[in-house]
């Protein structure tokens, strides 16, 4: 169990870390160059890591393979545009609105009951979204909003990510090798960026090629521990260890970027995050 829970927090560390190097990147790289760089590194990783241990890339389940590397394309392009156009804490939590859109597309598509306390998750993680996200036409002109495209971005990753998770778990029950899974994101990732990068490539200067290395190291540890993590710990507590990537991302937003969530932010961001972990603590839910 504790090597459970190291794990899981060397995660939340990871994934943060990746958060950073992308916003510092990000400030002269487009996110979908950045996307393209971190699928590359991926790509090379996982494939090395499926030949050590002998494993086949293809897999099996074809179609969902490809559908969870086009979700995750999806989300990684989301989740990258918002982490370059907010800030760290305000990215992030909007991230993890995922896990009660996880629970309804999973009842709808893997017939997983719907627990009744989902309703109530809801609506406190709306409550939570228009806290963080400050919204002209609800709040003062005084009150500094969010950039929209940003705020649009992040809410997309999160559906994206909540969709990408639900054919995980369908691929997982098919008994699709882990490593094959996380091959397929980067493996659809690539070559369906490289169109979006159109004409605005830049070539990459001085610091921001570690700045991209990272993005793919942080990305390919992250992964890893969480993985390995939730492979030895209960759900429900590993899910609650992943949300010290929040914390980390405000560390680190005040750290690195001098950025600081207001009062509204602070308390949106809790609601969206105890919505999540009340949801996380529910018991199993189980077929009709």
């Amino acid at each position: 169990m504790r090597r459970g829970a190291l794990l899981m927090m060397v995660s939340a560390l990871a994934f943060s870390g990746m958060t950073v190097f992308v916003k510092l990147a990000g400030q002269r790289i487009p996110s979908q160059e950045l996307v393209v760089a971190r699928a590359a590194i991926s790509l090379g990783l996982t494939g090395w890591m499926l030949s050590h241990a002998g494993v086949s890339p293809w897999g099996q389940q074809k179609g969902w393979l490809w559908l969870r590397g086009l979700l995750g394309f999806g989300g990684l392009s989301c989740v990258y545009a918002a982490v370059t156009r907010l800030p760290l804490a305000e990215a992030t939590v909007l991230q993890f609105l995922h896990p009660p859109i996880t629970a309804v597309l999973a009842g709808l598509f893997l017939g997983e009951r719907l627990s009744p306390r989902i309703g109530g998750v809801m609506a406190l993680s709306l409550i939570g979204l228009l806290l963080v996200t400050k919204p002209g036409w609800l709040f003062a002109e005084t009150v500094t909003t969010l950039s929209p495209i940003g705020v649009t971005a992040a809410i997309g990753g999160a559906v994206f990510s909540a969709a990408a998770y639900v054919v995980v778990r369908r691929l997982a029950q098919a008994g699709e090798h882990p490593l094959v899974i996380v091959f397929y994101f980067p493996l659809v990732t690539l070559p369906a960026a490289l169109p979006t990068l159109g004409t605005d490539f830049v070539w990459p200067r001085g610091l921001e090629w570690l700045w991209l290395l990272g993005i793919g190291v942080t990305t390919q540890i992250g992964q890893v521990c969480l993985t390995r993590g939730l492979a030895v710990l209960p759900a429900a507590d590993g899910t609650t260890l992943s949300y010290l990537q929040v914390v980390f991302a405000t560390l680190w937003g005040a750290l690195v970027f001098g950025e600081s969530p207001d009062a509204l932010a602070v308390l949106g961001g809790s609601l969206v995050i105890g919505s999540a972990l009340w949801l996380a603590r529910s018991p199993p839910r189980t077929g009709q």
